[in-house]
C-alpha cells in the first residue's frame, strides 16, 4: 500500500465513524467528519496532508496524489 490509499481509507473510516458516533451518542461529533472533508479539500488544492508527512517518515512509498 501506498500513502496515497492509506490516507484516503483513514478518511474514509474517520468520515464513517464520526458519523455513526454523530447518530448514536451526540450529534456534536458530525463536526469530526466535517473537520477531515474541510482537510481533504484543502489537501486537494496545497497538496499538504498532515498525515501523509507522517506516513512517509515512517518509510512508506509515497504515491501520485502526495508525492515525497
Amino acid at each position: 500500500m501506498n500513502v496515497d490509499r492509506i490516507v484516503l481509507g483513514f478518511a474514509g473510516t474517520v468520515v464513517l465513524v464520526g458519523i455513526a458516533l454523530a447518530h448514536f451518542v451526540a450529534p456534536a461529533w458530525i463536526w469530526l467528519p466535517v473537520l477531515v472533508g474541510a482537510n481533504l479539500l484543502q489537501s486537494a488544492f496545497t497538496g499538504f496532508c498532515p498525515l501523509a508527512m507522517l506516513l512517509r517518515k515512517l518509510g512508506l512509498k509515497p504515491g501520485c496524489a502526495f508525492p515525497s
